[in-house]
C-alpha cells in the first residue's frame, strides 16, 4: 500500500522494467523507503550538483546511507543541452548500477527527455517511436510550455543529423547547440535560443 501510494506521490514510471525507471523529486523525508520498495540501486539526478540546497543534501546523505549510488546529469527543460551535458548524462547511463532512477522536480520534462534517450543510448534509432512516448500527457504529465516543445522535437532531428551514427557517438562527435537550435522548426523553440547559462535554483 505505501508503495503504491510513494510511486504516485512521485509520479513513478519503469523506463524499462527492472532496469530503469522515472519519477520526480522526492518529498516528505520519504525517499529511503521509495528506493527500496522499487529496488532502485542507483539515482541519476537531472537537476545537477547542488550542494548548497538542502533538497540535494538529503538526496544525496540518504543515497550515501542506503548503499544507493547518486549521480548528477545538469538538464534545463528550456534551453538546448551542451554537448558536455549530453555526454554526461550518457555517461551516467552506463555508470549507474542497475536498476536505476532518472529524476528532476516534476518528473514531467527533463525526465521524459532524459528517459527517450535512455532508449535510444540502449537500443538504437529504431526505437525512436518507442522513446517518444516516454512524452505523452499521461501517464508522465508531460504538458510542454512553448518553450519546452524541443524536448520532443529533439531525437527525431538527431536521427536525421546521426547519419546512421549511435546517437553516443554523434553527440561525442558531431553535436553543437547553435547548429542544432538553426535546425529545429521555430515552433518547438517559441523562436528563441539563447547561449546556455547554469541556474542555480533548480
Amino acid at each position: 500500500m505505501r508503495k503504491h501510494l510513494l510511486n504516485r506521490l512521485y509520479n513513478f514510471h519503469w523506463i524499462v522494467p527492472g532496469e530503469a525507471a522515472r519519477s520526480s523529486q522526492s518529498y516528505l523525508k520519504m525517499l529511503a523507503p521509495f528506493l527500496h520498495a522499487n529496488g532502485l540501486r542507483a539515482v541519476i539526478n537531472l537537476r545537477g550538483h547542488h550542494p548548497q540546497f538542502p533538497w540535494w543534501d538529503y538526496e544525496n546523505a540518504i543515497c550515501a546511507r542506503e548503499g544507493v549510488a547518486h549521480l548528477d546529469a545538469m538538464m534545463d527543460s528550456r534551453r538546448l543541452p551542451l554537448r558536455a551535458m549530453l555526454v554526461a548524462l550518457l555517461d551516467a547511463f552506463e555508470r549507474a548500477p542497475k536498476p536505476f532512477l532518472l529524476k528532476c522536480s516534476g518528473g514531467q520534462d527533463r525526465t521524459s527527455f532524459a528517459a527517450a534517450l535512455y532508449l535510444v543510448h540502449r537500443d538504437g534509432w529504431t526505437a525512436l517511436e518507442h522513446a517518444q512516448r516516454q512524452f505523452r500527457a499521461l501517464p508522465y504529465l508531460h504538458f510542454p510550455r512553448p518553450r519546452q516543445r524541443w524536448l520532443r522535437a529533439f531525437l527525431p532531428l538527431a536521427k536525421e543529423m546521426a547519419q546512421g551514427r549511435p546517437l553516443a557517438q554523434w553527440v561525442r562527435e558531431s553535436y553543437d547547440p547553435d547548429e542544432f537550435a538553426r535546425l529545429l522548426p521555430a515552433e518547438t523553440f517559441n523562436g528563441v535560443w539563447e547561449p546556455w547559462k547554469p541556474r542555480q535554483t533548480r
